[in-house]
C-alpha cells in the first residue's frame, strides 16, 4: 500500500512576492513601450536645475555665499518624486476604467499585491530618473563632499521619497476617475510642496508668514537631511531642520499609511 504525498503548498509570503513581481513586471513592461512618461518625470527637474542653477544661479546668494547649485540640487531632485504623482495616478486611473482591476481581483491575487506591484514598477521609474537627473546636476557643477556611505544614504533618502510620492499618486487615481481633476490636483500638489519648501530659497529669505510652513513641509525635512548627508550648503534652524532626520520618518511614514490604507480600501470596492 502506498502513501499519497500532498502536494507542498507554497508560503503566503513566497506566494505573495510572486504576485507582487508578476504585477510589477507587466507594468514595467507597459512603462517601456510608453518612454514619454519617464521622459516627461525627468525634463521637470531638469528644467528647474537649469533655470535656477545655471541662468539665475548667479543672481541668488545661497547661504553661506556658496554654489547655488549647490544648494538646489536636493530641491531639484525631489522634483523627480513629485512630477511622479500625476503620471503615477493617471496611469491608476486608466487601468481603473478599463476594467484591468476587475479582472485582476477576479484571479487569486492579494489586494495589496497588486497595487504594490504597481509601485514598485514606478518607483524603478523613479530611480532611473535620480539616475538622470544626477547626471545632469554634475554636468550643471553639482558635486557631493561627504564620504561615500553618506553620499549613498543621502540617495536612499531621495528614494524613500520618492516611493512615498509614488502612493500620493496611487490614492489620488483611485480616489479621482477624472483625468482632468487628477492633472489639477497633482500639479498643485508638485507646485505647492515644492515651492514652499527650502528646497529652493533660505528660510530666512522668505516672507514670516510663508516661513513656518516651509520649515515644515516634509519636502523641507528630505531636502535638509538630504543636503547634510551630501555636505551641500544650508542654512538650518528650527526644530524642523535640526532634527531632520526624526522629521523624514514620522512623515513618509505617515504618508505610507495613509496612502496605503485610503488605496487598500478604496481598490477592493471600486469598479469600472
Amino acid at each position: 500500500m502506498t502513501t499519497q504525498v500532498a502536494p507542498a503548498r507554497e508560503r503566503p509570503l513566497a506566494s505573495a512576492m510572486i504576485e507582487i513581481e508578476t504585477v510589477a513586471g507587466r507594468r514595467l513592461r507597459r512603462l517601456r513601450r510608453a518612454p514619454g512618461r519617464l521622459v516627461g518625470i525627468i525634463m521637470n527637474p531638469i528644467i528647474v536645475l537649469v533655470a535656477f542653477g545655471y541662468l539665475l544661479g548667479g543672481s541668488v546668494v545661497a547661504p553661506g555665499n556658496s554654489d547655488y547649485t549647490e544648494y538646489i540640487f536636493a530641491g531639484g531632485l525631489m522634483q523627480v518624486g513629485l512630477a511622479g504623482i500625476t503620471p503615477t495616478a493617471v496611469a491608476v486611473a486608466l487601468d481603473l476604467r478599463s476594467g484591468l482591476f476587475d479582472r485582476l481581483r477576479s484571479l487569486p491575487i492579494s489586494r495589496a499585491g497588486v497595487l504594490i506591484g504597481n509601485s514598485i514598477a514606478d518607483w524603478v521609474m523613479g530611480l532611473l530618473g535620480i539616475a538622470v537627473v544626477t547626471v545632469a546636476g554634475l554636468v550643471l557643477g553639482w558635486r557631493p563632499h561627504g564620504d561615500p556611505l553618506s553620499v549613498l544614504a543621502g540617495f536612499g533618502v531621495a528614494a524613500a521619497f520618492i516611493y512615498a510620492m509614488v502612493w500620493v499618486g496611487i490614492m489620488l487615481g483611485l480616489l479621482w476617475r477624472n483625468l482632468e481633476t487628477i492633472e489639477s490636483v497633482g500639479g498643485l500638489i508638485a507646485v505647492l510642496f515644492s515651492f514652499l519648501s527650502t528646497g529652493f530659497i533660505s528660510p530666512d529669505k522668505m516672507p514670516a508668514l510663508v516661513r513656518p510652513i516651509a520649515e515644515w513641509n516634509p519636502v523641507s525635512a528630505v531636502v535638509t537631511a538630504v543636503r547634510e548627508l551630501w555636505g551641500n550648503p544650508q542654512n538650518v534652524s528650527g526644530f524642523a531642520a535640526t532634527h531632520s532626520a526624526l522629521v523624514v520618518v514620522l512623515s513618509l511614514s505617515a504618508v505610507l499609511l495613509v496612502t496605503g490604507v485610503i488605496s487598500i480600501r478604496r481598490y477592493r470596492t471600486s469598479t469600472h
